[in-house]
């Protein structure tokens, strides 16, 4: 049988995340690759309990449910919402299978095939994904280690007329950066200017290190009505990913368009899954449990500079981040971290090369490695592994 794939999924690239972690299963590879929360960590009990509280309540929960998601959830995240200085109401956001699928549906609801997209150099490798297969145009601006550069930014608008800017400003994935506060706000202002659209990626904000607040963009621009931010999040991170549940915000026109796609993809996230991440928000301290992880994540993340250091490889830099799950590393230059990784597996170590990241001419010396995973004798058998392989490919040149 001959199967006639479209051509936009014909092209669209694996994930090379996905096909890294695929290499780990089963085997002793110790993985840097992956954004995998420490399991140790999930709130096992909390969670068991929630769902038997749930089923003890008869079997609405097994039915199907609403397509914008669990009211009492979503009255719920309004309140934690209301906390980080975003006003919004339930019928201003809606409940979906991951954040993934929230900029998958927000994408798919605010352009047409062959409109421009712009995002940070490098950004999120999956987002790259969905932009590929809703046929969009990507444009990379500049960034440093506060965030886009501004400058870059205006000049790709002008030229491109992009009609959306996707974005993770708190500790990014790949990076870890956070924009300062006066990025937000000119960049802000430029999308206002230029009567654009933002897609605030806000996975990682609650994981951090220190106790320096950081306003989202969607919070800056003020109420949900007419804000030019769509604000996206989950709770893979902050509980457990297999719950399968984030929440986007913003006006009630684009989450009404969001809805009836939704409608189309899957008729509604798991009623499951939603009633216990209510049951634990009413009865687990989940701020609690956030404050534990990244104090956890931030000695792993301290942990694992220091080995970087002790390790005393020429020409290894990277910022140190303030948040999130990832050390993003500038190799030596010259070296292929794509051709490196084939070295790292062999040893037994894996890492995610950085090119995956780059909408277009990428960084080929760059690499991001995920320190939440792993953790003590195991971070240093890891980083041991990497640094000898690193030592034989700078050694070659």
């Amino acid at each position: 049988m001959d199967y006639r794939f479209s051509t936009r999924v014909s092209q669209l690239k694996s994930s090379a995340v996905r096909d890294i972690l695929k290499l780990t299963q089963g085997n002793d590879l110790i993985s840097f690759a992956g954004g995998l929360p420490a399991e140790e960590l999930f709130p096992v009990q909390a969670v068991r309990d929630a769902a038997g509280r749930v089923l003890d309540k008869g079997t609405g929960a097994l039915q199907y449910g609403l397509t914008e998601g669990y009211l009492p959830l979503r009255q719920q995240l309004c309140e934690r919402m209301a906390a980080k200085g975003m006003v919004v109401t339930p019928d201003e956001m809606i409940l979906t299978t991951g954040s993934q699928q929230a900029i998958d549906l927000l994408v798919g609801v605010l352009t047409e095939p062959g409109d421009t997209i712009l995002v940070e150099r490098p950004t999120y490798l999956a987002c790259l994904q969905v932009f590929a297969l809703h046929g969009l145009n990507v444009v990379s601006a500049e960034s440093d280690e506060f965030g886009m550069v501004p400058e870059s930014a205006e000049e790709l608008i002008r030229k491109h007329k992009p009609k959306l800017l996707y974005a993770v400003p708190t500790f990014s994935n790949p990076t870890g950066r956070v924009w300062s506060q006066e990025r937000r706000k000119r960049i802000l202002d430029m999308v206002k200017q230029y009567e654009m659209l933002i897609i605030e990626d806000d996975p990682y904000g609650d994981i951090k290190f220190n106790e320096e607040e950081y306003s989202s963009l969607f919070a800056l621009a003020g109420a949900a009505q007419d804000n030019p931010v769509l604000y996206t999040s989950t709770f893979s991170k902050t509980v457990a990913p297999a719950l399968r549940t984030g929440w986007a915000i913003g006006d009630s026109r684009v989450i009404r368009m969001m809805e009836k796609a939704k409608q189309a993809a899957d008729l509604q996230s798991s009623t499951m899954d939603q009633q216990i991440l209510s049951e634990l928000l009413g009865g687990f301290d989940l701020d609690a449990h956030i404050a534990l992880i990244s104090r956890e994540y931030g000695a792993r993340m301290n942990e694992m500079e220091a080995l970087l250091r002790s390790a005393a490889l020429p020409d290894l830099s990277w910022v140190t981040p303030q948040g999130g799950m990832f050390l993003w590393v500038d190799l030596p230059e010259g070296l292929d971290a794509e051709a490196l990784l084939r070295c790292a597996v062999q040893k037994g170590v894996a890492f995610v090369p950085g090119s995956s990241f780059y909408a277009d001419q990428p960084k080929r010396n760059t690499a991001r490695l995920n320190y939440t995973y792993t953790k003590g004798e195991r971070t240093a058998q890891g980083v041991a592994r990497l640094a000898e392989a690193i030592g034989e490919f700078t050694a070659r040149s």
